[in-house]
């Protein structure tokens, strides 16, 4: 089967496997190809819901750092413990509280599975709301994926809130809705989720995107790339804006990109993502000095 969802891009699927999924671009340089291969399995040995989190984990720490990827963290209000989200993204001044939420049991009939999804979309967000509430209350140490402690200042941030999705098959066109929650928010499946971090190979520009994918309308879950291409498309379409010459002086030259790549970062057959990665891994696992904390180890990662 194959539908357009724009006069730019082709979406094609197999009938007979759900999980087959690719788009075709129309580029400047002509079709592109691109498979949106299915969300990494989960680890073995762990229940389905600790484990969908446990890979939406690795998908953020491998193809971005582990450093900007934080563990589950614990509060206590008297004598009770509430953790807080089920993961966080940091990165620069922007924070994502993720809530993941995993289909453990045989799927029902397509409405009781939307209405399913819808219910534990608006707890998610119900649930990362509270997050952000309590971090800005009272500051919590977090753990990143290097095992490192970061003491998280809820006020420090402009945060948004994910709602993760492993489902074994979403039903066509579900579209997830909730009441605000005063911060912008966005529901992903984890095949969208690994996508994103495949296809830009950086916490941050993850994070920017999801920023900018939450002041969109919503989309249907599973469709974020077909989004992802459209807004892509978009941006290559954009003229370069104007820049005072004066700072790169006589001779200079005028370069434009667009801020989402359509061939994924590292795949143009050069060695500078890797270098770059090196350079990261350098940094990361580098002594501080004295004087230097790991929010500032954080803040020289960012960029």
């Amino acid at each position: 089967m194959t539908d357009q969802p724009s006069s730019t891009l082709w979406r094609f699927i197999r009938d007979d496997d759900p999980s087959a999924f690719t788009l075709i671009v129309d580029t400047a340089n002509g079709p592109y190809m691109r498979r949106i291969p299915p969300a990494l399995p989960l680890p073995s040995g762990v229940e389905h819901g600790p484990g969908a989190e446990a890979a939406a984990h690795t998908a953020a720490a491998t193809w971005g750092l582990p450093d900007f990827v934080f563990q589950p963290a614990y509060a206590r209000k008297g004598s009770a413990r509430r953790e807080l989200s089920d993961g966080l993204l940091l990165s620069g001044r922007r924070g994502a509280v993720i809530q993941v939420k995993a289909r453990t049991i045989q799927p029902k009939e397509a409405d009781r599975e939307v209405s399913w999804i819808r219910k534990v979309a608006a707890k998610a967000m119900s649930q990362a709301k509270g997050t952000v509430r309590q971090l800005r209350l009272l500051p919590a140490d977090m753990v990143n994926g290097r095992g490192r402690t970061l003491s998280v200042d809820g006020n420090a941030f402009e945060w948004m809130a994910v709602f993760l999705l492993d489902h074994e098959h979403v039903p066509d066109g579900t579209i997830c809705s909730w009441e605000p929650i005063g911060i912008p928010s966005v529901a992903l499946t984890r095949r969208d989720w690994d996508f994103l971090f495949d296809q830009l190979r950086s916490t941050t520009a993850v994070i920017d995107y999801l920023f900018r994918a939450a002041a969109e309308p919503p989309v249907a879950l599973g469709h974020e790339p077909v989004r992802y291409y459209e807004l892509a498309a978009a941006d290559a379409d954009t003229p370069p804006a104007d820049i005072d010459t004066e700072l790169v002086g006589p001779g200079g030259r005028l370069f434009s990109a667009p801020q989402l790549p359509q061939t994924p970062v590292g795949a143009a057959g050069t060695q500078v993502h890797l270098v770059l990665r090196m350079v990261l891994e350098d940094i990361t696992t580098s002594p501080l000095p004295g004087n230097a904390d790991e929010a500032d180890r954080l803040d020289v990662l960012s960029p």
